[in-house]
């Protein structure tokens, strides 16, 4: 079989666009133009830099600036203030201030008296790298053609050969100082060089203007892509080993895994997962060298710094037994990695679980503190595996050295990066499912809970509203954080169906919503046998097949849960003309009762909010019902908001944020040890004290 031919990345330069623009726009341009492919550099990876002549503030004199993207930045979205600003002279006058490589991270700190126009960004370690090249603009990128090379045994010779004299290479090192000053002893010696690669870490490439150096960027990988496509073995990784599972059963098995590891990895903080299936995952997962090329972990720094040095093998049919003894061994391989390679002043040890797990004939989890770190942690094992189907398709691929990975992983830069991140918000980690949560109080509780961290799946009947609802939440917490199904809680299988995209999307559940309702009112005697089923269907049924979904989750976490009741007042005070409704909202309470007995002894704990007259934003209150009770209080639809203000012993109204804040506290850890419990949030109303 022919090898594959590799698909060239495109030339985006827009010469007219870029005539209009100063050289920091020119920066950015080409700085969004390559990190908007993964092909050339991954999310938050590489880096990219231009000298500019620039008045200086406070003399006026004209002086060179490195602009370089600063620290934590990423290519593909960042903006101008995002590019940390150096005075070119300075950073050539710390030279004279190194004191060898036993001192090289001092040398960071140094960076700050550097600041041009005292901008507040931070410039990042590779800034020597971009200060110390003799040219004007500098491109370092990730991708994932060069690092192959980069990561193959033969790795100089194969540079050689592929790219002649235009790029040079260089061995392993840690991004620094020093390697700053390596890359510019190498421009210098060698003028007609276009580029380098770094052994084990990827490429640098640099040219006189923007528009040069982004096409020698492009052209580099673009050359390396077809020599590997020319040159590689097929099939890739030994061929296949094991067969993959029907797209079904894929998911299928995903759904089973994801809650089960989980359940044994969240012990100290809840991991939110991601799941994979893509070819690229499943031609390495099958395949013959997954158990040879997998313990050798991944070698460019920023891909082992998201996935942890080693992935974690699972199979597709592991049970508890399995998963404990897996999950297990890899803690203690992972502490002996920490006690093998550790120095005295070394950061205490991390979380010891996986972050990668890798299932045969399934694809690829992973688990993270939250969904988009786990998304990114997936997207960067994807890059590694492209590396080790280069590298291996042509020569050996070798991982970069266990001291040297962990002197990256516990690095004290590094760590001092990790310390300053914000603390995580209350709900980080923690997975919500909201049935109804397309109207008022559904969505004012999705909000509640997204606000502080927490994954929120919405779940309505109304799928156009879902959308809608899915759409304007990501907008403003990021897509990642939100999921929409479309759900008829009185469908079993719907359910089942729901509950499953939640255990998929985000690994696991830990709070359940019931606020799918309706409300109608009739007398007695005209209550038909189809309005009773009606309500007793939606309002009864769909809260217990909701609540049984979330029990049969929650129990195969072992990490307890919350789930709470969105009832009525009407659940505790009954009103004439509407029996079948209240009738069922008097069950959702007693069945809560029930299910808290039921969930102690599993951590899982059952609340109920009652809230009254809630009609700011309710479909409920949009139709039939609205006149009805506006009919039953002898007034216009339009005053029956002030009847219930002034009905209430409060004289208030109440909004779905109202009982959005309730529902938020029983499902939160300041409610811990509140179960079977109620809380009214009616502004007061005597009838339904529960007391």
């Amino acid at each position: 079989m022919a090898p594959a031919a590799a698909t060239p990345l495109p030339d985006l330069w827009d010469e007219t666009h870029a005539a209009g623009l100063d050289e920091p726009g020119l920066l950015l341009y080409r700085s969004n133009l390559l990190g908007s492919d993964l092909r050339i550099t991954n999310f938050g990876g590489g880096n990219t830099s231009a000298q500019v002549e620039a008045a200086d503030p406070l003399t006026g004199v004209r002086v060179k600036v490195l602009w370089v993207k600063g620290s934590g930045g990423d290519l593909g979205s960042i903006k101008r203030d995002g590019f940390a600003t150096l005075y070119l002279d300075r950073l050539e006058t710390l030279k004279s201030h190194y004191r060898g490589l036993a001192y090289e991270d001092e040398m960071v700190d140094k960076l700050r008296y550097c600041t041009f126009d005292l901008n507040p960004r931070a410039a990042s370690i590779d800034t020597p790298l971009h200060a110390f090249v003799p040219y004007a603009h500098v491109d370092h990128m990730h991708p994932d053609a060069v690092i192959a090379i980069a990561a193959a045994a033969n790795s100089q010779a194969l540079t050689r050969q592929i790219f002649g004299d235009e790029i040079g290479w260089l061995p392993w090192r840690r991004p620094g100082f020093e390697l700053g000053l390596e890359l510019e002893h190498l421009a210098r010696e060698n003028p007609l060089l276009n580029g380098v690669v770094l052994g084990g870490h990827g490429l640098f490439t640099w040219g006189h203007t923007a528009r040069d150096c982004y096409h020698t960027t492009l052209r580099v990988i673009n050359r390396a892509a077809e020599w590997l496509a020319a040159n590689g073995k097929t099939p890739a990784f030994g061929g296949e080993r094991t067969p993959s599972l029907s797209p079904q059963e894929r998911r299928e098995a995903a759904c089973r895994l994801m809650p089960a590891i989980r359940s044994r990895i969240s012990s100290s903080e809840r991991k939110i997962g991601h799941f994979i299936d893509a070819p690229e995952v499943l031609a390495f997962v099958n395949s013959r060298e997954l158990e040879t090329l997998a313990p050798l972990g991944t070698s460019c720094p920023d891909h082992f710094l998201r996935t942890k040095i080693w992935p974690l093998i699972v199979p597709a049919d592991a049970d508890d037994a399995t998963l404990d003894r897996l999950v297990a061994a890899y803690r203690d391989d992972y502490a002996a990695y920490y006690q093998r390679c550790r120095h005295p002043d070394s950061p205490a040890m991390r979380d010891p679980n996986a972050v990668i797990y890798l299932v045969p004939g399934v694809g690829m989890i992973s688990f993270a503190k939250d969904t988009a770190t786990a998304r990114i942690a997936a997207e960067f094992y994807v890059n590694a595996i492209n590396v080790m189907r280069g590298a291996s398709g042509v020569d050996r691929y070798v991982g970069l050295a266990e001291q040297e990975a962990f002197n990256i992983e516990y690095w004290r830069l590094e760590e001092a990066k990790l310390q300053r991140m914000p603390k995580p918000r209350a709900m980080q980690g923690r997975v919500a499912l909201v049935t109804g949560g397309a109207g008022g109080i559904g969505s004012a509780i999705a909000r509640r809970m997204l606000a502080e961290g927490a994954c929120v799946v919405i779940a309505d009947i109304d799928a156009a509203s879902c959308a809608a609802m899915v759409e304007a939440l990501s907008s403003v917490y990021g897509k990642d954080a939100v999921r929409g199904v479309t759900l008829d809680v009185t469908r079993e299988e719907a359910v089942e169906a729901a509950f499953a995209e939640a255990a998929l999307a985000y690994g696991g559940l830990d709070i359940v919503v019931s606020n799918a309702g309706i409300a109608s009112a009739a007398a007695i005697e005209d209550t038909s046998l189809a309005l009773w089923n009606r309500n007793i269907d939606i309002l009864g049924t769909g809260y217990f097949l909701a609540a049984r979904a979330a029990f049969r989750v929650m129990k195969r976490q072992r990490i307890g849960g919350s789930i709470v009741f969105i009832v009525s007042k009407n659940g505790l005070a009954a009103s004439p003309g509407a029996a079948a409704y209240c009738a069922a909202k008097a069950l959702e309470l007693h069945l809560a009762r029930c299910l808290a007995l039921e969930g102690a002894p599993l951590g899982i704990r059952v609340n109920c909010v009652n809230p009254d007259a809630v009609l700011r934003g309710s479909k409920i209150w949009q139709g039939e019902w609205r006149d009805q009770r506006a009919q039953s209080n002898k007034v216009t639809a339009d005053e029956l908001e002030d009847v219930y203000r002034q009905r209430s012993l409060l004289k208030l109204s109440v909004y779905p944020e109202d009982v959005a804040e309730a529902a938020y506290f029983l499902a939160s850890d300041a409610a811990s040890k509140s179960t079977g419990n109620i809380i009214n949030v009616d502004a007061g109303n005597a009838v339904s004290f529960t007391r």
